[in-house]
């Protein structure tokens, strides 16, 4: 008699249908391309690594001393504190006042898994949360995993062809009170500063919580302060606030995935509080978080050397970016593309947009084999010099075709492709 299983009713789960990669890699087209990467990949093709982490790891693998005991629940307090101080400066106004404190989180998404448990704890009447960034975010998935009511916004205009400082300030207005406000990548939304008043009156006086997210500080401009201005005007504001700090994508530790909650208080003693609520929180999610990658972003953080080669390290490849940026708008003007291109080059960090509309990215995905995301938001850093000249000229040739009337392409065979398309940036 065969044994009944406890898990006989359990279903198969609904994934979400069609991921990019996933079609890039069936594909057997020999010169394909896949544009949708989320780490920061060298002219090579390959993930991006600091050559000071790797020499920062190394070093600390053959290290005798160490011990490999679990971390406190907490975290690597040495970490914490030097991701606090990369984050805000060593002498910012919340350090000096030492009412800014931090978690030692895991992976990528782990401040917002710690920070959502503890807003659904103890911020019990903000259900609704607005999601504002330049893409699409992971976060609202885990805020409705959570039983918020999420509503996702992106400052990027397709018709201005910029990121547009009124979306964010039109979204601001509409929030109602007490409701929680998530900040993604709005760097390129450049708020005059009237503009800045405006938003923090807004946010003050509806009492909206802010939720900030810092993914990866240093490769947008490669200025570490000017990536994370916008927190220095709240902490000036006199705010509290979380932040979302990932540290795995600037140091090129993918696989190490380590970041910390950054906590900003009015004062000490109710940073004290929240930080033991957080404790008790992070032990019933992982208990421990890992050591490796937290050892080592510390030991460079904390050595002015090896602090030094990795900020120079970020220089170089943002420079190489938007050298990337401006060769491709140079050759779209050579080949004589239809439309301006100088939004390519006002963008900021690895991923930016190409302004291009779904008909002509459905183009070079079917018949360029080029893969990007529906919103024809690309990573720079996977153009280089052996295959810049096709994908420039595939855009021109897109753009030429879907312009003209006669362009006709054949009915989708998988009426799960827009989907493919739409969830893009979330499963690649």
């Amino acid at each position: 008699m065969p044994t009944l299983s406890v898990f006989m009713d359990v279903p198969l789960a609904h994934k979400l249908e069609g991921s990019l990669l996933k079609t890039y890699k069936q594909d057997d087209y020999p010169n394909k391309i896949f544009l949708a990467y989320r780490v920061c990949m060298t002219n090579e093709g390959h993930p991006w690594v600091s050559l000071v982490v790797q020499k920062t790891r190394l070093q600390i693998s053959q290290d005798p001393s160490l011990n490999y005991e679990y971390l406190p629940t907490m975290g690597l307090k040495s970490f914490i504190q030097a991701s606090l101080a990369l984050l805000f400066g060593k002498h910012s106004q919340a350090i000096v006042e030492n009412r800014v404190g931090g978690v030692h989180t895991v992976g990528d998404s782990g401040a917002f898994q710690l920070g959502i448990q503890f807003l659904r704890a103890w911020h019990k009447d903000a259900r609704i949360v607005y999601i504002i960034s330049s893409q699409k975010e992971l976060h609202g998935l885990i805020f409705q995993d959570m039983g918020f009511t999420v509503y996702e916004y992106s400052v990027w205009d397709p018709k201005k062809l910029c990121m547009d400082p009124d979306i964010l300030l039109n979204v601001v207005e509409q929030i109602p009170h007490g409701c929680v406000l998530v900040m993604g990548n709005i760097i390129d939304c450049k708020l005059t500063p009237s503009g800045w008043a405006k938003l923090m009156s807004m946010i003050k006086s509806k009492q909206i919580f802010p939720f900030f997210d810092i993914p990866c500080q240093g490769l947008y401009t490669s200025d570490l302060e000017e990536d994370t201005r916008i927190l220095q005007y709240f902490v000036s504001q006199g705010f509290e606030f979380f932040c979302s700090q990932s540290l795995s994508k600037n140091f090129g530790i993918y696989d190490e995935g380590v970041g910390i909650l950054a906590v900003v208080a009015v004062n000490n003693q109710q940073l004290l509080c929240v930080l033991s609520q957080l404790e008790g929180l992070a032990q019933a999610l992982w208990l421990n978080p890992p050591n490796t990658g937290a050892r080592i972003i510390t030991s460079i953080l904390c050595n002015p050397a090896l602090l030094g080669e990795w900020k120079q390290s970020l220089k170089e490849v943002v420079e190489n970016i938007m050298l990337t940026k401006e060769k491709v708008k140079e050759k779209l003007r050579l080949l004589g593309t239809p439309g301006s291109w100088g939004h390519i080059t006002e963008q900021s960090g690895t991923h930016g947009y190409l302004g291009l509309n779904s008909q002509q990215v459905e183009y070079l995905v079917r018949k360029k084999h080029i893969y990007i995301p529906k919103n024809g938001q690309i990573n720079f850093s996977c153009i280089n010099a052996n295959n810049i000249n096709y994908i420039t000229e595939s855009i021109n040739e897109a753009v030429l075709l879907t312009e003209s009337s006669e362009m006709c392409l054949p009915k989708e065979k998988n009426p799960d492709w827009n989907k493919t398309l739409v969830f893009a940036k979330i499963l690649c």
